[in-house]
Formats: structure tokens, sequence, C-alpha cells
């Protein structure tokens, strides 16, 4: 597992700085740019799927850049969506975790379809994940992570639009560094069922818990 002690979060953040973006994706106006402040980022509200009322809500707390959260997302959340979530005992939300400027990268391309596409294009990223992160460069991850957004039906244009939208980018890393220095996340992934922490675990354990959760809510 990945570990971010809550102790590195600041240094993590500091180090999502809007130059570390695409190269390809940058404004024409070095100069121009240098004088404008930076924006102050606002929480972003969660992206949710399964019904609002659920009985239990499921938050996890993943990087793209992670192998065990691709692992799950593979494994347990086709089972997670098919048991609990599509019969509406459980919400679920993902909350991403930058470790690094790659990690950014791949969330604001996630969000960059709109919401209801997030969770569509979060898929196509954790299903790549080996292929655009075996890259030599920063410029060839920026291009493989292109080849995913032109999957998912994005043009060059909205891509780069995504990636230069300053405002945007603050906000992301806002609202991981407040969701993730709240819930004292250590690691990913990390999930929050019903309110309670808790680490990645075989999935038969983690329907234990959610199972318990919900004889809880009766």
């Amino acid at each position: 597992m990945m570990l971010l002690r809550r102790s590195l979060i600041a240094a993590a953040t500091a180090a999502l700085t809007l130059s570390a973006l695409p190269a390809m994706a940058q404004e024409a106006k070095p100069a121009e740019n240098a004088a404008e402040p930076a924006p102050e980022g606002k929480v972003l509200p969660d992206i949710a799927l399964g019904q609002a009322d659920a009985p239990v809500t499921i938050i996890e707390y993943a990087s793209f850049t992670c192998s065990h959260c691709a692992v799950f997302h593979d494994e347990n959340l086709p089972r997670l969506k098919a048991e609990y979530v599509d019969t509406g005992k459980v919400r679920f939300i993902q909350r991403d975790v930058y470790f690094d400027a790659v990690g950014l990268w791949a969330g604001i391309l996630a969000r960059c379809g709109g919401d209801e596409k997030y969770y569509a294009v979060s898929d196509l990223i954790f299903d790549d994940q080996k292929n655009w992160l075996n890259a030599k460069s920063g410029d060839e991850i920026a291009a493989n992570l292109r080849k995913i957004g032109a999957k998912a039906g994005m043009t060059t244009e909205q891509m780069d639009a995504c990636w230069n939208d300053k405002q945007k980018v603050a906000d992301l890393v806002a609202t991981f560094q407040t969701h993730a220095t709240a819930d004292q996340v250590e690691g990913t992934p990390t999930f929050i069922i019903a309110g309670e922490k808790v680490q990645n675990q075989p999935w038969e354990e983690l329907k234990k818990i959610i199972d318990a959760k919900l004889a809880e809510k009766g």
C-alpha cells in the first residue's frame, strides 16, 4: 500500500503545482502567467453512485497511480455495484488522492467530461493504468492520458482547457487536502464505511463489514 502519513499531506500538496501540468497543455505566456496570483481552491462536492437515501455510504480514497486501487476497481468495485449500489443498499463515493503531479493530471482528466462521466473515465484510467504509467517522460505520460481522454470522447482542445483551468486545479487540490486531512487518510485505497475507517482487504472481509453496517441500520 502506498503510504501518505498525515504529516506528508502538505508536502504532497505542495508538489502539485500548476507548472507540473503536461507541457503541451501550458499556456504560451509564461511571463504574464507568472504575474497572476494563484487561485484559492474550494472544496468540490462529492460525485456519488447510487441512491441518495441508501442506508450505508462508502467512501473510497483512491489514487490513480496506486496499483492496489486499480485492482479494487477491476475486481471488487463491480461486485460492490452489483450487490449493494444497484440494489439501493449503498451509496458509493470515490475521492481522489494525489500523491504526485501525475496523479493530479489523471484526476483532472477524470473530471474533464463532467460529473456524469467521472466514473466512466475513472474506470478507463484504472483499467489502462499499467500502460499509461509505463512511460519514460512526463510528456509521454500526458500523451498516454490523451489517448484515454480520446477514447472517452474528449477532444484535444477540451483536454487542454481542463489542464489549463487553474481554478479547477486549485479546487481539486483543496478538495483532496481537506478530505484526506479530516479523515486522517494514510494510504490508498482507504474506505470510510458508514463513518468507520477501513483499510483495504479481501472482498469477503469488506463484505462482512458492509453487511454488519447494513444490519445496524435495520
